[in-house]
């Protein structure tokens, strides 16, 4: 799931047929279903809202829409088995990062020629979401079955340091926009921890949250963290000054990812087992 950062579209990946929904956020309507790869699964919009780069677990690849016409451009771009995509400027450019899960490494796309720079970048075990602090310059990855979160250094694609212990099972990540921290929830720990990004050290307990926490995100002007519940169908919103869950939202059945609007009025969430996308009034 990703708005883009016009705040025109939302889009959504289609596990099972091969396909992205683009959503009209003025009225949310679907006003067009873009066929992609096998098994799209993570999805990012460049930061000109021009382009979404869409990864195919089953296909090895990562295919490149056109919003304007929302057609695909070229051939998919070859990765590893892929899985999250983050983009940003960075301080050499404007790259999209992916999350190959099965290979414990991250494939770096440069944006202007759409192909993939320098050998695969080694993470942890099992890397699965990826995102960047606000500056570009570093690059946060969870790794599933390392229990951990590795942080690399976007000027050079080296690791820094050794990989953030954080809880059982870590799938998303997003960090504030306002704040050094980021979030991250740990889908067999019910929780999401917290990390200092200036010192890359876990602070606090992890945040009690619901059952299979899966995706977060930090609203634009970093006061809430929402966080989808997998198994228990809600999400869960945390405010970012004490880290306490301040309320709990029904949405619809298996909630994956979450993304804001970019004026943090609206949060899209993704239901995967209801084929459907809960629109929540944030109240921002």
């Amino acid at each position: 799931m990703a708005v883009s950062p016009d705040g025109a579209r939302a889009y959504v990946t289609n596990n099972s047929s091969g396909t992205v929904s683009v959503i009209d956020t003025t009225d949310n309507t679907v006003t067009d279903t873009i066929t992609v790869g096998r098994s799209p699964v993570g999805v990012a919009v460049s930061p000109d809202s021009t382009t979404v780069y869409v990864t195919n677990l089953n296909g090895g690849s990562v295919s490149v829409i056109n919003t304007t016409t929302n057609t695909v451009i070229g051939a998919p771009i070859p990765v590893g088995s892929p899985w999250g995509v983050a983009i940003a400027t960075t301080p050499v450019g404007v790259f999209a990062y992916v999350t190959n899960q099965n290979g414990d490494s991250v494939s770096v796309i440069n944006t202007t020629t759409n192909t993939v720079t320098g050998a695969p970048i080694p993470v942890g075990d099992r890397p699965f979401r990826v995102a960047f602090s606000p500056d570009g310059a570093r690059a946060y990855v969870t790794n599933f079955s390392g229990d951990s979160v590795s942080v690399i250094n976007t000027t050079d694609n080296t690791v820094i340091g050794a990989p953030i212990t954080v809880g059982d099972g870590p799938r998303g990540v997003a960090v504030s926009p306002t704040q050094a921290i980021a979030y991250v929830t740990n889908q067999n720990g019910g929780s999401v921890s917290v990390i200092n990004t200036a010192t890359n050290t876990v602070t606090g307990a992890p945040i009690p949250v619901g059952n299979g926490p899966y995706g977060v995100a930090v609203s634009p002007d970093g006061t809430r963290a929402y966080v989808t519940n997998r198994f228990a169908n809600s999400v869960s919103v945390i405010n970012t000054t004490d880290n306490t869950v301040t309320d709990t939202i029904p949405v619809g059945s298996s909630p994956w990812g979450v993304a804001f609007s970019p004026n943090g009025t609206r949060a899209y969430v993704t239901n995967f087992s209801g084929d459907t996308v809960s629109v929540i009034a944030t109240g921002l």
